[in-house]
């Protein structure tokens, strides 16, 4: 059984419980999702499954490559693939099955890897939270890094070291996160707290380990 499943991030919301209180949640619509590709450990070294996420509109546009993947599978083609693993025992799984929002039951665990939003170019002090220089008694030193690296040994500077840049748009996984709501029939989770990304953002929902 596929553990996982791909959705698009819709927006946030609040759920209220019976006895008045509030969960913050996050509205996905996960799936549906087809298996497009077995990958086995004869064959690729590790055991997963490859998933494509169906949507309303199909791809208008399938270069030669591509189109070859999706037809050796014998399924339409989707925009949006991933790779999820698998166990070796799992022997059910096979291409052309779907995978839909079912496989998650309320206050299930999972993990959600997305990319977080992109913020373009960024300073020392938003995008590493640096305090910065004093701001009285006549200081020159406000938002600027401070010393980058020794002039003597090792006469350059570190890879790695904090410095201005590109901030977000990044790999992010957060865990643990709660399922507080499943609805079937549109396909919908709702998971507390927030997930990464803007809205209209795909993400990968899988079962916490």
């Amino acid at each position: 059984m596929v553990n996982g499943i791909i959705g698009k991030k819709l927006g946030m919301t609040q759920i209220f419980a019976d006895d008045g209180s509030v969960t913050p949640v996050t509205v996905i619509k996960a799936g549906p999702c087809i298996v497009v590709q077995k990958k086995t450990v004869n064959t690729d070294g590790y055991d997963a499954v490859q998933i494509g996420l169906v949507e309303e509109k199909a791809p208008r546009r399938v270069n030669k490559p591509t189109e070859g993947h999706f037809k050796r599978a014998g399924v339409p083609p989707t925009r949006v693939l991933r790779e999820v693993r698998v166990q070796a025992s799992e022997e059910g799984t096979n291409v052309g099955d779907k995978v839909l929002v079912d496989i998650f039951n309320e206050d299930d665990l999972v993990e959600i890897i997305g990319r977080s939003k992109g913020r373009g170019f960024a300073g020392f002090i938003k995008r590493h939270a640096f305090h910065g220089g004093r701001a009285t008694h006549g200081s020159m030193f406000h938002r600027a890094p401070g010393g980058i690296g020794a002039s003597a040994y090792p006469s350059r500077v570190i890879k790695g070291t904090k410095m201005a840049g590109h901030m977000g748009n990044e790999r992010k996984t957060i865990k643990s996160l709660r399922v507080v709501a499943v609805d079937t029939d549109n396909n919908l989770l709702m998971i507390h707290g927030a997930v990464p990304g803007p809205n209209g953002a795909y993400v990968l929902i899988k079962k916490a380990q």
